[in-house]
């Protein structure tokens, strides 16, 4: 049974994928692997590791263009997003590409796989900053890695919650508590909750991850890089030359 974020977060994405990859789709490719807004790409990156003939499952995947870049790099990848009309654009995607992904409709809580299953997983800003139980997705994560499996994700650097989500001057001016971590909401005129996003500290990620039994093997905040003018949503040149905008963590099942 879905908790009443993953049922909002399902819905808004289900009715806002259209618009998403009309917005994003360029920044992203139809096959490319961007970890977040500042543009760090895998292909330079390599926070995976070699994954030619590895099994590497994304998470969260959207339109599934990381998993369809890992399919070009010769991965067995497999993908699964909450959201189904995320996957029909996923299957757009293969056409136009002649790269398929399977993918699978699931909640990161609760996923549709056997133990061991992958090498590798991954999930570049999918799932895990509107999961109300990220615990939940760790120990699932776990249980679906071989033993001595990858997992590497992003999201949201904790830090970045501080501050107005604005890419301008605004921006820089922090005007909540880092420390509060009361999740951003939208509600409908009746009082549903239709979209959320949770807030976690940095420590709190690291708590997380050692209660889970991952073990943390590095952490990333990439910094905005010279000649990248691109606008995305909150981020920007001006906010990512001042505070880091997201945090990899690399993590071994060890």
């Amino acid at each position: 049974m879905l908790s009443p974020s993953s049922r909002a977060n399902r819905g808004w994405w289900d009715g806002n994928a259209d618009d998403y990859q009309v917005e994003h789709g360029g920044f992203l490719r139809d096959s490319g692997f961007v970890w977040g807004p500042e543009g760090l790409d895998e292909a330079a990156a390599r926070l995976l590791g070699e994954v030619r003939g590895r099994r590497v499952l994304e998470i969260g995947c959207g339109a599934a263009q990381c998993a369809r870049w890992l399919v070009s790099q010769g991965a067995r990848a497999a993908a699964f997003d909450i959201s189904h009309r995320q996957l029909r654009h996923s299957q757009r995607l293969d056409d136009a590409t002649g790269l398929r992904v399977p993918v699978v409709q699931a909640d990161a809580e609760s996923l549709p796989f056997g133990p061991a299953s992958f090498d590798v997983a991954c999930s570049a800003y999918g799932a895990l900053p509107f999961v109300a139980d990220p615990l939940a997705v760790f120990r699932e994560v776990r249980r679906v890695l071989r033993p001595g499996g990858r997992f590497v994700f992003s999201v949201s650097h904790p830090i970045r919650w501080a501050f107005p989500d604005d890419p301008g001057p605004r921006g820089l001016t922090s005007d909540r508590s880092y420390f509060d971590r009361g999740p951003y909401e939208e509600r409908d005129e009746r009082g549903t909750l239709t979209y959320v996003e949770h807030h976690r500290t940095m420590g709190d990620w690291v708590g997380l991850l050692a209660a889970s039994g991952l073990t943390i093997t590095g952490l990333l905040e990439p910094e905005w890089p010279e000649g990248h003018e691109g606008v995305w949503g909150g981020w920007s040149p001006l906010r990512g030359r001042h505070l880091p905008g997201t945090a990899i963590f690399s993590c071994a099942n060890i």
